[in-house]
């Protein structure tokens, strides 16, 4: 399971546990230890709150929960880009392609997200890169997402 995965890929960097959260949090990260809320219904939940803690612990200095201020939103947007370049990667949707998945059920299902985290991750990558994206010798169109193989 990719959860699992991400936890021993990055146990020398952070301490990883599971606790009940309050005030509604998914996941907190603070200090290198990262609190997952232990109440979260699916894998590909943890899987997803994971990666943006971990894009906290890559990306973020200092306490930025006070989101009124600009440079703690940009600081929430570079951990969030963090965790979809690393679940979601243009290489990713690449290889998904070459695997045969074709819908963003079967494109969840094999990266082992939730359909709502693809759609951020689309988002994200047509915010950053347009409409499409050459990578080797594919394609990736964001909208509709469809990868092609350049002849």
């Amino acid at each position: 399971m990719r959860y699992e995965r991400l936890i021993i890929e990055t146990e020398k960097e952070v301490k990883i546990k599971e606790k009940p959260l309050k005030y509604g949090l998914k996941g907190l990260y603070k200090n290198r230890k990262i609190i997952i809320d232990s109440r979260l219904k699916t894998t590909a939940e943890k899987t997803c709150i994971l990666s943006e803690e971990l894009g906290h612990h890559f990306t973020t200095v200092g306490n930025i929960i006070d989101q009124s201020k600009i440079e703690n939103r940009q600081q929430e947007r570079k951990a969030r880009a963090w965790g979809y370049e690393k679940l979601v990667g243009i290489i990713n949707l690449v290889n998904a392609y070459k695997d045969g998945v074709r819908s963003r059920f079967e494109l969840a299902e094999y990266l082992e997200v939730t359909e709502d985290y693809i759609e951020d991750a689309i988002k994200y990558y047509k915010e950053k890169h347009g409409l499409y994206c050459e990578i080797d010798n594919y394609i990736v169109y964001f909208e509709p997402l469809v990868v092609l193989e350049k002849l």
